[in-house]
């Protein structure tokens, strides 16, 4: 008897709804997928953990100056793909139906725990160590690992503006650890992109099968890793939100297959599961990253459009009375108008979580100026990204997805929903580069992960129909393509540590909370930051969050949970922190001739004053480099020095004390 997954079956329900044969979904059903889903997340948390801590065992070399740690991570990805082929192998063939989800689970997380965990095993930071983008992301985990409470990242008493959700889970994670925020960063990162890879692989299995489901579980998480691992909370929309996005289409379409449109009415040809299952996504989604929900939002929103208009002509019937048509065609645009509302509702709902301090504080007319989160555009944001034109493996597979894409999407839910998306990235880039002539973007080149994963998911099919066709051209070729696909698997996770070099190499390279580098190095500057926080503490009395620190050197913010007074540019800044005008106000300051002249400034200050300064010493006096947003220039960023004048706190209401290039002025 032929298996199931064998068949070539023309749809697929969502995977809440339904099985890989598009069956409709039951209360078995239902709970089969709820249990498959907790199976993923326990067995991807427990294999990533204990992956992590074996890893942690050894006293590996560095990985930019031994190729040791590269050479095991190929070694583990070879053995997690050879398991992901076991499982397929297994479901094929008509066994293991209960080991074979668990067993996938543990592979794809395992898959991302050696690919990532194995090349930074030697060090305590993650990707890009404390630099850049990660300096602030950490600063965040540490803020959200100080307290339960929903806090900006840098500024005290405001609600935060960029989502909590994976930080606020990154703070309890690293409780549960006992470790500060900065070091349990590269765990959380690590196990969360794990998990999200395991529940996105079993997402793909209920919709098609363990032998297609692993295929697509794969190649979405290693375009994943290639493109997206830097920003991890990104990372793990991606690897649940592929799949998650079919489950979308079928919530907006009904119970009813491509082919055959949208139904209505709502209330007796909706997949209420489905629903609730994308509008609990979406509110994760809006919880952890404001830019990936605006693009499922919209491909939502643009799916809806397309079943509305596809219901209304699908209505007519010349054998029909006209009324009864009209009267079709509104049960059908109501009802798919009615499960985007329900799906937005839900979702909303949820967002609300994160959202509402910050939206209440802009409702109660809380001042806001200087946050410029979207004035960046490098190169690659000006041009549309076309990753299948690549002479590459990505390029090959993203050039099958896209001709697979054109032509299925008329009978396909999965083509459809993989094609609205393409367009939506691509209509989201057009707009961003619109909105240059009006001063700003909407950091569309951030999409990019999405898109390519959406094209190396449809290139998976796309691979399946041709082997279909070659079969019945050449004969019998599936071990061919089979062992053709795996090599392939393979060749592209092997890249993926020479594609990250340069954040890897980072990792090692920067001095991290325990003032040490992990390649073995004389640490930098930051080696003192440990002997400061314990000076701070001492002199002021106080616990670290009792404390307000003005300093330019935003790692000592990211490793201690001290607030600041100014952040490290305005891109990343809370808009209620009036960025700008605190940056007017520091260098106000620095033009005190006296220390009565600095005392009474701040204390007129509109903001609670820093009571810490942490500075850089300088022939001149005592320095800060903060910086300024020059956008549209590219770097859209220029640094500058405030000097302050020695002087003006020699004064018995400060203390100073110089350690290495810094000095900290603390006031009694």
């Amino acid at each position: 008897m032929t298996h199931p997954a064998t068949t070539d079956s023309s749809d697929a329900t969502a995977t809440i709804d339904g099985d890989a044969q598009g069956r409709p979904g039951t209360t078995a059903g239902y709970g089969r997928t709820a249990l498959s889903l907790l199976i993923a997340v326990v067995v991807g948390g427990v294999v990533s953990m204990a992956g992590l801590t074996a890893i942690g065992t050894v006293d590996w070399p560095a990985f930019n100056s031994s190729n040791v740690t590269r050479s095991l991570t190929t070694a583990g990805q070879v053995l997690a793909i050879a398991i992901l082929v076991v499982a397929a192998l297994l479901y094929r063939y008509g066994k293991g139906r209960l080991l074979v989800p668990a067993l996938s689970a543990a592979a794809m997380s395992g898959f991302v725990t050696v690919t990532i965990g194995m090349p930074l095993g030697a060090t305590r930071l993650y990707l890009f160590g404390l630099s850049v983008d990660q300096e602030f992301r950490t600063e965040y985990l540490t803020r959200m690992t100080s307290s339960p409470h929903l806090a900006d990242m840098t500024y005290t008493d405001l609600a935060p503006y960029y989502p909590a959700g994976w930080f606020w889970w990154g703070g309890r994670f690293a409780n549960l650890l006992g470790q500060p925020g900065w070091e349990a960063y590269k765990t959380w990162a690590i196990v969360s992109m794990s998990v999200a890879a395991a529940v996105g692989v079993i997402l793909f299995i209920r919709m098609f099968g363990a032998d297609r489901g692993v295929a697509l579980g794969l190649a979405v998480t290693t375009v994943t890793l290639l493109y997206a691992s830097p920003e991890p909370y990104a990372a793990i929309l991606v690897l649940i939100g592929v799949p998650m996005l079919i489950t979308l289409t079928y919530a907006l379409r009904g119970r009813t297959r491509a082919a055959d449109g949208p139904v209505g009415p709502l209330f007796g040809a909706t997949s209420w599961p489905a629903v609730a299952a994308s509008g609990v996504f979406l509110g994760i989604s809006a919880a952890t990253y404001t830019l990936y929900t605006g693009l499922f939002a919209l491909t939502a929103v643009l799916l809806a459009g397309y079943f509305a208009v596809q219901g209304w002509l699908g209505a007519s019937n010349k054998a029909t009375p006209s009324a009864t048509v009209t009267s079709r065609r509104r049960g059908v645009v109501l009802a798919v108008v009615g499960r985007l509302v329900a799906v937005g509702v839900i979702s909303g709902l949820i967002a609300l979580l994160v959202w509402a301090p910050y939206l209440w504080a802009r409702l109660t007319n809380t001042p806001a100026s200087g946050g410029t989160a979207e004035h960046y555009l490098p190169e690659r944001g000006s041009v549309l990204p076309l990753p299948m034109f690549g002479l590459d493996l990505v390029g090959a597979i993203t050039m099958i997805g896209l001709l697979w894409i054109l032509v299925r999407f008329r009978t396909r839910t999965v083509a459809l929903a993989m094609g609205v998306t393409v367009v939506t990235v691509y209509l989201f880039c057009l707009l961003s580069m619109l909105m240059t002539a009006l001063g700003t973007t909407l950091l569309s080149f951030r999409l990019e992960p999405i898109l390519v994963a959406t094209l190396s998911a449809a290139g998976v099919f796309g691979v399946v129909d041709l082997t279909h066709w070659a079969v019945r051209r050449f004969g019998d070729v599936r071990v061919v393509v089979g062992a053709l696909a795996v090599l392939s698997a393979i060749a592209m996770a092997q890249s993926i540590p020479g594609h990250l070099g340069t954040e890897i190499t980072t990792a090692y390279t920067d001095t991290d909370g325990y003032g040490e580098r992990a390649d073995a190095r004389p640490a930098g500057a930051e080696s003192y930051f440990a002997e400061l926080d314990t000076l701070i503490r001492e002199q002021t009395g106080k616990p670290r969050t009792d404390n307000v620190v003005l300093t330019a050197d935003f790692g000592f913010l990211s490793i201690y949970p001290y607030w600041g007074f100014q952040g490290l540019t305005s891109h990343y800044a809370n808009p209620l922190a009036e960025f700008d005008k605190r940056a007017a106000a520091i260098a106000r300051w620095a033009e005190s001739e006296n220390a009565d002249q600095l005392v009474d400034a701040l204390d007129r200050s509109p903001w609670t004053p820093p009571n810490v300064f942490l500075f850089r010493y300088s022939a001149d006096g005592y320095t800060l480099r903060l910086a300024e947003d020059v956008y549209p220039n590219d770097p859209n960023v220029k640094r500058y020095t405030v000097t302050f004048d020695p002087t003006v706190f020699d004064d018995p209401r400060f203390e100073v004390t110089e350690r290495g290039p810094f000095v900290l002025v603390v006031r009694k």
